[in-house]
């Protein structure tokens, strides 16, 4: 193992902590945008408390609203010119994970000249990769994308029907506020969607890493245990305020680099073929996740047998012969995508209204959005055109 981990984020945790926005906001700016979604926010009450923490604190605050589900380019550019307008020298991002990443991408997009889709990797000689954000702050108001604590976003855009990523230190949020009471009014729908996507943003560095990181799978497995407690629970119950806090808290380690550091994770395979679907679809993240991932798990497990043994034992309490024991490793799979479907996630393309007619065009755009040296798409394995077309297909 060799890498460096450094995560200059604050996290502040716990029931009531939306108090403290505007104290935390002070430290670094005057003049706020505010980001937020479809309005979800304003029913809830939770806008007001924000925007008025954030006033109480003696900042001036502008609304930049509407953010989309999988987060168009457009309204990155839509926030950067207000933020602009309005001289501001902090974003606040409100919201779920697409909020959050168009927030990142704003926060980018104010200092730089250009467009600001330079800078989301889609299959361009060089990409834009920003150095400099204004100071930005996420408060979650839903447990899924990990968003809050790392520093990369995607984005969409929806006139080319391309969906990919940026990363850079410089979007590291300055402070991720979780506040679990904000998440107890999410729909039992995005909470299990939630809890799919935290467990996807795990089991793709757990299974496309190096191997031989003992700690970092145990990191990983608890992650995933806890998810599959405490998520049930909280769809059950969305007012089980326990339940809810354990798992936004197991959505922010899925995703902040510790789970995964050190696993020389070589790829993101499930979530790049679903950003190309969701791209030409714009289904929920995370339903598409549900659908590709125990697909891919047991196209993967063929090469990585002792890895899927490994999850299959640990996660499911399953026994096997050996490490190899392919029956097991498939077994496991099959616990974990009926798993999905207890929680009430989708796990066939059909479900979600998709047909094979565009099988082959997703497997081309995903590769011309990321590829290896050798043209193939990263991960263990490595994928070509056609591994990603019969994944596609056994997914329908």
């Amino acid at each position: 193992m060799q890498f460096d981990y450094h995560n200059p984020t604050q996290l502040v945790f716990g029931a009531g902590s939306l108090a403290r926005l505007g104290e935390l906001a002070r430290r670094y700016g005057t003049r706020a945008l505010l980001v937020t979604g479809g309005g979800s926010v304003k029913r809830s009450g939770t806008f007001e408390r924000a925007f008025q923490g954030l006033v109480d604190a003696g900042l001036s605050v502008f609304e930049c609203e509407g953010v989309e589900p999988n987060p168009r380019i457009s309204s990155v550019r839509r926030g950067a010119a207000m933020a602009r307008e309005y001289g501001c020298d902090l974003i606040v991002a409100l919201g779920g994970g697409s909020v959050m990443d168009a927030a990142k991408a704003i926060a980018a997009a104010v200092p730089y000249d250009g467009d600001p889709w330079d800078m989301i990797v889609h299959g361009q000689p060089e990409p834009h990769v920003p150095t400099e954000a204004l100071p930005l702050i996420t408060v979650p108001t839903l447990a899924a994308t990990g968003s809050e604590m790392n520093c990369a976003a995607v984005i969409s855009n929806a006139e080319t029907k391309e969906k990919s990523f940026v990363q850079a230190p410089c979007l590291y949020p300055r402070v991720a506020l979780l506040d679990p009471e904000l998440t107890l009014s999410v729909p039992r729908d995005q909470t299990a969607y939630g809890v799919c996507d935290l467990i996807t943003h795990v089991t793709e560095s757990y299974f496309n890493g190096v191997g031989d990181t003992p700690i970092q799978d145990r990191f990983a497995e608890g992650v995933i245990l806890t998810a599959m407690e405490y998520g049930p629970k909280a769809i059950a119950d969305g007012a089980d305020l326990n339940a809810r806090a354990q798992v936004q808290w197991a959505a922010t380690l899925a995703l902040n680099g510790w789970v995964n550091s050190g696993t020389g994770v070589r790829g993101y395979p499930v979530h790049m073929i679903e950003h190309t679907v969701s791209a030409y679809h714009d289904i929920t993240h995370a339903a598409g996740l549900a659908v590709i991932n125990p697909v891919w798990m047991r196209f993967a497990a063929q090469t990585n047998t002792a890895k899927f043994v490994q999850f299959a034992e640990r996660i499911f309490g399953l026994q096997a012969s050996g490490p190899y024991d392919m029956a097991c490793a498939l077994a496991g799979i099959d616990r974990f995508e009926a798993f999905l479907e207890s929680i009430g996630c989708p796990t066939r393309f059909a479900e979600l209204g998709i047909d094979g007619s565009l099988i082959e065009t997703y497997a081309k755009e995903t590769l011309r959005i990321i590829h290896d040296d050798q043209g193939l798409l990263p991960g263990r394995p490595a994928m070509s055109e056609a591994d990603i077309v019969d994944i596609l297909r056994a997914a329908l």
